[in-house]
């Protein structure tokens, strides 16, 4: 079975940084696209960031030069490097992967990240 498991949140004071981790059993992960997502009390789950194959990212214009996606096709395992968190970012965070040319999405059960101000 596909399993993708998160970690890395925690809780962290404003300005601070927290990389997030995904580790993939799939053994399609090197040639799918990565993404990570959020979801925050009373919204939607919305787009974060996503990174495919050749290595182009998309970001959402909220996080844009504040955060960054990576992945290690050897580990299996996609990361997400949060710098000058602000309280707004504060939320459950999930990665997914999407294989190529199957409409599929597989999920993680997402890791919390708590932003103090």
């Amino acid at each position: 079975q596909v399993r993708l498991v998160e970690s890395g949140g925690g809780l962290v004071q404003a300005g601070g940084s927290l990389r997030l981790s995904c580790v993939a059993s799939a053994s399609f992960f090197s040639t799918g696209t990565i993404g990570w997502y959020r979801q925050a009390p009373g919204k939607q789950r919305e787009l974060v960031a996503t990174i495919i194959s050749s290595g182009n990212t998309n970001y959402a214009d909220s996080v844009k030069g504040r955060f960054t996606i990576s992945r290690d096709n050897v580990k299996n395992t996609m990361y997400l490097q949060m710098n000058s968190l602000e309280p707004e970012d504060t939320a459950v965070y999930y990665c997914n992967l999407r294989p190529v040319g199957i409409p599929l999405v597989y999920w993680g059960q997402g890791t919390q990240v708590t932003v103090s101000s």
